[in-house]
């Protein structure tokens, strides 16, 4: 089955690309302005520099009004690395001592999150982009103001550029977001084809999961902080973004609230029309969700060009078949599962034609003040900046300081390389002249080192073959013509391609941003091909050592997956919590409501009143419980498969972990299955409450027996698939988990761990 949106016409519409767009156009202005009119190229790369360290800030999918307190404070502390950079460069003692200490200042930068780790980055950057030749000290302070003005006019100019094209960003965040959406319908809809590996499904749809979560928080922190006010020519974007993205979670809602029992469906249905029509109905809707997310980048109406009618009407009337044939009685929990299979397509069916015809035509009823309540604020990302994160962190336990050591000791080497080389000039010849450039060796190894062994050890791949494809590229380019334009002209596309593909694939951004380079000594020196192979000697060597580094004091991913095991119990815990709160809470509102209409009220207006408050509470509660389960899920997927890259040798538990991340997610889905239903009972049957009992005592670890047997008469049949589902995974997750903590070894007790935790705050 092919992809639901092409990939191609995905990334033109994206906000990577117009992001790409924007920081291309952004850093290259100065050179162009001060180069081209008033023939001062020297001063324009320098700005240049310096609105390079803002650019890689003002990368797409984040608030505004935070990034542009990020920008400015990288602007600040991007004149002061150019300054002490400066005045190291003419001292190769002093830029010994200098270099590894920003690197390790800098590379702290990552206990801030991932907003941090840039700011932190782009100093190093500038660090490694200043010291490329030594300055006299008259010289460092028109260097310093240059890359200041870069900087500045940088962030000027994305300021304006967002005024210009009022909301397209934000529109393009949301639309990414829609991207993913469409993208996992298309892997539950693999589900159901019974030739398809159910494994291989599953890992593709986990990875799809944390990917898709990702995107729905990047846009939840667009559309929740850009609300509608109710007045302003913006109005009409807000409530358009709002409704769209409501829909997309209610999408999110009922594709992930069941967790459905693919190889019972496989066994009994294998090659049944039922199973060919689930199938092509989901794929038929992951179409659609592609096209309106399309439409919504380029703000056009949709009209939805599939139906899945046909299939529904299908699947009901094979349904109705295995009525007849006496499923509903003989089996009644996969006859249950199927009804459930065609009321979430119907469900989702609704919903996409609902987004399709409010896709550029906001609705008028959205519960805006809803979302205008403070307390929705909790679904907003936090990313805390304070300075005692920073000092905790000064510890060889720390992840983080572990990184900075190694990319300090790693720039080290790098400067050492580079000092052999020009003392032995004579001896060494041309393999001195390719390895002079130590700057160009300290920015591979920035590039490449990041905090986890697979992630550099992969991102060295990628670094390394981009760069031989680049420079065959350019190679070529540089013997077929020596026309300057066409120079100029690639160049450009380079950078923009270069910069809007670094967080998508990151080997054709190594690719063309080499070919850039190259292309750029061509207007500032006359290096021919000697410049490929310098840079091409550079990045083996820098990724030599990038990659010897990482087995200096390295973090495996290992050590942090028992805590990330114990955040996604914690998280579905409280998802438990939440869900049974708001199911109590709905039922005593229905009662109260039906009780009124009985003539029969057992509460005054005020205590209604605050039933309605606490209702309210329970829901967003719910809301965010529903959406902290996924990022702790996404978490501890992410991890699991980072350790799954690394030497066999430094991995632990894999099948324990593996069988937790699977029964973890069996446990969110059906718990977001079964609130809904309990919430619309009148009341509890005996034999569902005790097995919701025992559920929520094993989930936090306490000695419980579900009941052998639970009602199911009717519309409770609903109820016992999902039942029997939480009470397995909660009893497979409390085993698994005890075997988790004893291979952990002993543990601290709770008050010394709140003690340490207090002295680390």
């Amino acid at each position: 089955m092919a992809s639901p949106i092409p990939q191609l016409k995905q990334f033109l519409y994206s906000h990577y690309f117009f992001g790409g767009l924007r920081q291309s156009i952004g850093v290259l202005l100065p050179v162009i302005i001060l180069g081209r009119f008033f023939g001062h190229y020297d001063i324009g790369v320098i700005a240049s520099m310096g609105a390079t360290c803002v650019a890689i800030i003002d990368q797409p999918g984040g608030p505004r009004r935070y990034r542009n307190n990020e920008m400015l404070g990288g602007i600040a502390l991007g004149t002061v690395t150019v300054g002490l950079t400066g005045f190291a460069s003419s001292s190769p003692l002093l830029l010994v001592l200098c270099v590894p200490l920003l690197c390790f200042l800098y590379s702290m930068f990552s206990v801030f999150g991932r907003r941090g780790g840039l700011i932190g980055f782009a100093a190093l950057l500038l660090m490694t982009l200043t010291m490329r030749f030594p300055m006299e000290p008259h010289e460092v302070l028109a260097h310093t103001l240059y890359s200041f003005a870069g900087g500045l006019s940088y962030y000027l100019f994305s300021t304006l550029f967002r005024r210009l094209f009022w909301y397209r960003e934000e529109r393009q965040t949301l639309a990414v977001a829609l991207f993913a959406t469409a993208e996992y319908m298309e892997a539950r809809a693999q589900f159901y084809d019974s030739t398809s590996d159910l494994d291989a499904c599953y890992r593709r749809l986990i990875n799809l999961q944390s990917n898709m979560t990702e995107k729905h928080q990047a846009a939840r922190d667009v559309v929740l902080r850009e609300l509608p006010r109710g007045y302003g020519r913006g109005d009409h974007h807000r409530r358009a973004l709002l409704t769209v993205f409501l829909n997309m979670v209610s999408i999110l809602d009922s594709l992930v609230a069941t967790y459905t029992d693919y190889t019972v469906l496989r066994r009994q249905l294998a090659e049944s029309d039922f199973m060919i029509f689930a199938r092509d109905g989901l794929y038929k809707l992951s179409l659609d969700i592609g096209r309106i997310a399309m439409n919504v980048s380029r703000s056009n109406s949709t009209k939805r060009r599939s139906s899945v009618k046909a299939e529904i009407r299908a699947m009901e009337y094979e349904l109705e078949k295995y009525k007849r044939q006496g499923m509903s009685q003989s089996d009644p929990e996969t006859y249950a599962l199927l009804v459930q299979v065609v009321r979430r397509l119907r469900n989702l069916n609704r919903i996409v034609d609902n987004m399709a015809s409010l896709s550029h035509r906001a609705s008028q009823n959205l519960p805006v003040d809803q979302y205008l309540n403070k307390s929705l604020s909790r679904m907003l990302s936090r990313e805390e900046l304070r300075l005692g994160m920073l000092t905790s962190n000064l510890k060889r336990k720390s992840s983080h300081f572990r990184y900075a050591a190694r990319v300090s000791i790693a720039s080290m080497v790098a400067l050492g390389v580079g000092g052999l080389s020009a003392h032995f000039q004579n001896e060494l010849g041309l393999v001195s002249a390719l390895t002079a450039h130590s700057y160009w060796i300290i920015l591979t190894i920035l590039v490449i080192m990041k905090p986890g062994f697979a992630i550099t050890r992969q991102r060295n791949g990628w670094r390394l073959f981009g760069t031989v494809l680049g420079c065959s590229a350019a190679f070529l380019l540089l013997k077929l013509t020596d026309n300057r334009e066409l120079y100029l002209i690639a160049m450009l596309l380079a950078y923009l391609l270069g910069n809007s593909l670094v967080q998508l694939n990151f080997l054709l951004s190594a690719l063309f941003n080499t070919i850039f380079v190259i292309l750029s000594f061509q207007f500032l020196s006359t290096g021919g091909s000697f410049i490929i192979g310098e840079r091409l000697v550079d990045t083996l060597i820098g990724c030599g050592i990038a990659m010897a580094a990482s087995y200096l004091l390295p973090n495996w991913e290992s050590s942090a997956m028992t805590g990330l095991a114990r955040a996604a119990l914690a998280a579905n815990q409280e998802f438990w919590r939440a869900g049974m709160e708001f199911a109590r809470l709905s039922r005593l509102h229905n009662q109260i409501i039906k009780n009124t209409q009985d003539g029969e009220p057992i509460m005054t207006d005020t205590q209604k009143a605050q039933v309605d408050l606490d209702l309210m509470e329970a829901d967003t509660a719910w809301q965010v419980a529903n959406k902290n389960v996924h990022i702790a899920f996404s978490n501890f997927a992410s991890a699991f498969y980072r350790m799954m890259d690394e030497p066999v040798s430094r991995q632990a538990n894999v099948s324990l972990l593996n069988n937790l991340l699977i029964q973890n997610h069996v446990l969110a889905s059906q718990i977001s299955a079964a609130a809904p239903l309990l919430a619309n009972l009148s009341q509890i049957p005996p034999g569902i409450q005790n097995s919701l009992d025992a559920i929520g005592d094993l989930i936090n670890d306490k000695d419980a027996e579900p009941p052998a047997s639970i009602e199911t008469e009717g519309e409770l049949a609903m109820l016992a698939y999902p039942i029997r589902q939480m009470s397995k995974a909660a009893q497979l997750i409390r085993q698994d988990m005890r075997g988790l903590e004893y291979s952990a070894g002993p543990q601290l007790p709770p008050e010394r761990k709140q003690e340490l935790k207090q002295q680390g705050a």
